[in-house]
């Protein structure tokens, strides 16, 4: 299975990206900012989504079409 982000680059488990839009995070009333950085991906089952966290955020899916490779 391929991960890639938006720009077409393949992440691996373990890498770092950062966010190239802001996104409103359900359930926690917060927004993460266009350029934070998560750091320690997890891939999951699907090819569009990745697990992470942030300082403010723990437990985090996000699509591949949001970030880019660090």
């Amino acid at each position: 299975m391929d991960v890639k982000d938006s720009n077409g680059n393949l992440l691996a488990e373990g890498d770092t990206v950062t966010l190239i839009k802001d996104l409103k995070v359900k359930g926690a009333n917060t927004t993460l900012k266009r350029g934070t950085v998560i750091k320690n991906i997890h891939l999951t089952a699907d090819e569009e989504e990745i697990e992470g966290r942030t300082d403010k955020v723990k437990g985090l899916v996000l699509k591949t079409c949001f970030v880019k490779k660090a």
